[in-house]
């Protein structure tokens, strides 16, 4: 039921860390992408779609960045059932919307043929801001909002004994926890009921400080759990809190640990319990100990212990009657962490408030610093989410004196005075690039306390600085406008601009400024220098790594080839070393490698320097670079949150293997040994051109383990082997567990896959989401607070009335048009 959900489990993991070619760099004519003709608005229109539609009149800063967010919303929301797009009204006009004043400051919502809502720009400023509000507005059946605890009391009372709730507080709508709620509501919406509340009495109902707390969830335990009732003191239902950051992949792992078994009975020692598997595998375990003369008073303690530490820890009751118990009887307690392998501690414990204070000693030192904070600072003053989330960032950047600020005024003077400036631009309302701001700053620090002098780290808020970023006429700058954010260019004197497109994380920014300090290519002369190139690194600071390298070999500078290899060498530069043999040390390499100059040498990190890759000269820089990345590309990679991202832009289907953390040398053999037979299936493989077989080591990269229980909806036994990601279709298949992982046999059922003999074990998920509930004009909610705007909704409101808005010289759209009548299920 939760495969659609953990299907998109490497984007909710990797897309925070990574930001892609078309993330990280400008996007050429962003708008384009989602640019719809009239006769395209008309058609989709008719067709009953959903549809939020920005009708584009005049071009503006402002309006550039709003476009490139509505794109980044495109996708997002064609997972609920929402088309996004514009329409240019400078080529085509759209009655009423390209004459009225009021398209020129608001985007609309369609439905049936109808605009059923508008929403001013100002309020769908981002990506966030747009999906949030679009979501609210369908949920309305779902999502409830309520001010006070009466009218919370009310749902409590009609939910007692059928459902949950999840109660979410956000300090202001459109902002990312307010998304993150409402597309958790959106998949979870059938099962639970879900209330919003943005302040009021229901947070001092719940003990809470309305100026002194951050977005938050609660669970209210309204139904029956496991055989298991909550204690019911009163007619409230019992409450926990979610303890850790609002976010959608948070709120979903809270969801599933709220479905934990209260207590669970186990019969051996608390060592001999494996970890918590799939969905909990980050959860603690606390043991508790039963005697037969107690047992029931030790189950009655245990369940209330239980419910304190809801959300918490995980409890399991340990039967001392069974003869496979061991432990001493000194012992009545013990407790397993998450980060700390399978280690188990024992304890001698009085009460149960010794126990719980082992897991919320740290959470309450962290709410009093928090509220420490608070008092001492204006935070509370701040009503904007955007600005606080901004103030929350700056207070916690370094030295940022470390960084200069280029400005439209002193642009060229501060690039032709380094040989390496690194640039940043970002927009302060921006969450991506107040979080990179950090690490920026961290690597600025970094350099110079290691005495690097000659790169120079700046940045430019491009919403100060909006000619300077947006490269006007009349400035002449060595880069396109800047588009996404956050944006890092590599600048030099006279040299186009270079893109930055590693992971925005201080050690891959820091490790690519190292490299880019060295030429591209570097001219080497002697064999010495050619041994230091192979063998060392180009700094102390990345003693450890081990980077690629390429060698061109060329007769003289005019031989054919020379300036592609150079062209390309300056696009590797901070990836990959490069250097350049000419003259007799060429033909002497080339001698030795059994090649004719002009040619290159590829040294791959994970392969040897006595055989790389040869390649001949290309007559182009692109088809050299595809030439390089190829003969780069391991053979069986493992994967890695840096690496997966360029593996699946290249479009093949992923052959994966799971392997579980080595115990011992034995352990370590095992999973070398499937690694081989992996390699061996490259080597026989004669159709693997579409595949890509790779592996993950699960103690390496334990969020594999969520993948992996998302691809086949619970934890296997491992090893375990898949095929997923096949650019044909959505299905996943698991190597039958009980055959052994041998190339042959694998190679054997990739053709009965291919044949269509094996059957799917799971699919990545349906990105069609219908709606299921109307539309529900959450604006009303905002303007009632405002007198003013409450009149001119109220107008508006009656004009609806009278006439509801028709797109084409007032067609006639059919009120009964067919609605999906399918209540979207827990995906």
């Amino acid at each position: 039921m939760q495969l659609g959900l953990f299907s998109k489990m490497w984007v909710y993991i990797f897309s925070l860390l990574w930001i892609t070619s078309g993330g990280c760099t400008e996007k050429a004519n962003t708008s384009d992408h989602i640019e719809y003709t009239a006769a395209d608005f008309y058609e989709t229109l008719h067709s009953g779609k959903m549809m939020f539609i920005y009708f584009e009149n005049q071009v503006s800063s402002a309006i550039s960045l709003f476009l490139v967010e509505l794109e980044k919303s495109a996708q997002a929301l064609q997972d609920y059932g929402v088309l996004v797009g514009k329409v240019s009204c400078q080529k085509e006009l759209v009655q009423p919307y390209c004459t009225e004043e009021r398209g020129r400051h608001a985007a609309f919502l369609f439905r049936s043929g109808k605009e059923f809502l508008s929403f001013a720009l100002d309020t769908v400023f981002d990506v966030n801001s747009i999906v949030s509000e679009v979501l609210f507005a369908i949920l309305r059946e779902e999502v409830k909002y309520v001010h006070t605890d009466a009218d919370l009391l009310a749902i409590e009372k009609a939910a007692s004994g059928k459902r949950d709730i999840v109660l979410g507080y956000v300090r202001s709508l459109g902002t990312l926890e307010h998304r993150s709620m409402m597309e958790t509501a959106y998949v979870y919406g059938s099962k639970y009921q879900f209330i919003l509340i943005t302040g009021g009495p229901v947070l001092k109902q719940l003990g809470v400080n309305e100026s002194s707390v951050l977005s938050r969830v609660w669970f209210l335990h309204c139904r029956v759990h496991n055989g298991f009732m909550a204690p019911m003191t009163s007619e409230r239902c019992p409450v926990t809190r979610m303890r850790k950051v609002l976010s959608t992949l948070n709120l979903h792992s809270f969801l599933q640990l709220m479905e934990a078994p209260l207590v669970s009975e186990v019969y051996v020692d608390p060592s001999s319990v494996p970890p918590p598997q799939f969905p909990y595998q980050l959860t603690p375990q606390v043991f508790l100990f039963s005697r037969p003369v107690t047992e029931h008073l030790d189950l009655d303690m245990a369940m209330t212990l239980a419910w304190r530490l809801r959300g918490l820890a995980l409890v399991l009751l340990v039967h001392r009657q069974s003869p496979a118990v061991k432990t001493p009887d000194e012992y009545n307690a013990a407790y397993r962490l998450p980060d700390q392998s399978s280690e188990v501690k024992y304890l001698t414990l009085h009460s149960q408030d010794e126990v719980l204070e082992l897991f919320t000693s740290q959470e309450k030192e962290e709410d009093e610093e928090e509220d420490e904070e608070v008092e001492d600072t204006y935070f509370d003053k701040v009503d904007d989410e955007i600005a606080a989330s901004v103030f929350e960032n700056l207070g916690s950047l370094q030295d940022i004196d470390v960084i200069t600020q280029l400005t439209s005024d002193n642009f060229h003077a501060e690039v032709a005075q380094s040989s390496l400036t690194v640039a940043l631009f970002y927009l302060k309302w921006d969450a991506v690039s107040m979080a990179f701001l950090s690490s920026f700053i961290e690597v600025a620090e970094r350099l110079a306390g290691s005495g690097v002098n000659d790169v120079q780290m700046s940045t430019t808020d491009c919403g100060e600085w909006t000619d300077l970023c947006a490269a006007q006429p009349g400035r002449a700058v060595p880069f396109q406008p800047i588009t996404a954010f956050p944006t890092v260019l590599m600048l030099r004197p006279q040299e186009s601009a270079q893109h930055y497109r590693g992971m925005l994380g201080s050690e891959a920014l820091h490790r690519f400024i190292m490299m880019s300090r060295s030429a591209s290519p570097v001219l080497l002369s002697t064999q010495e220098e050619v041994t230091s190139f192979l063998q060392e690194v180009p700094h102390p600071e990345l003693a450890g790594y081990r980077p690629d390298r390429v060698l061109g070999l060329f007769k003289t500078p005019k031989q054919t080839g020379f300036s592609v290899f150079s062209e390309a060498a300056k696009s590797l530069r901070g990836e990959v070393l490069s250097g350049l043999l000419t003259n007799g040390l060429a033909e002497k390499w080339a001698a030795d490698h059994a090649v004719d100059p002009p040619s290159v040498l590829v040294f791959p990190s994970w392969g040897t320097f006595d055989h790389p890759s040869t390649l001949p000269a290309s007559s182009s820089v692109k088809e050299l670079l595809t030439h390089i990345n190829t003969a780069l590309l391991h053979p069986v990679p493992e994967l890695t949150m840096e690496n997966l991202p360029s593996f699946l832009l290249l479009g093949k289907a992923l052959i994966l293997l799971f392997v579980g953390d080595e115990e011992d040398e034995i352990g370590r053999k095992q999973n070398q040994a499937l690694v081989e037979e992996m390699k061996e299936l490259v080597e026989l493989g004669v159709r693997l051109e579409r595949y890509l077989p790779c592996w993950i080591h699960l103690g390496r990269t334990p969020a594999g383990m969520s993948v992996l229980g998302s691809y086949l909806g619970s934890m296997p036994p491992l090893p375990a082997l898949v095929l997923t990601h096949l650019p044909s279709g959505d299905e996943i298949y698991q190597f039958p567990p009980s055959t052994p992982i041998v190339a042959s046999s694998v190679l054997q059922w990739l053709q009965r896959v291919e044949d269509g003999a094996e059957t799917p074990t799971g699919m990545l998920g349906d990105d069609s989401w219908p709606p299921a509930a109307e539309f529900y004009n959450f604006l009303e909610i905002m303007d009632s607070q405002e007198p003013d705007s409450t009149q001119q909704q109220t107008s508006a409101d009656e004009e609806e009335e009278d006439e509801e808005v028709n797109v084409e010289e007032h067609l006639v759209a059919d009120d009964n048009a067919d609605i999906n009548p399918n209540i979207h299920s827990e995906l």
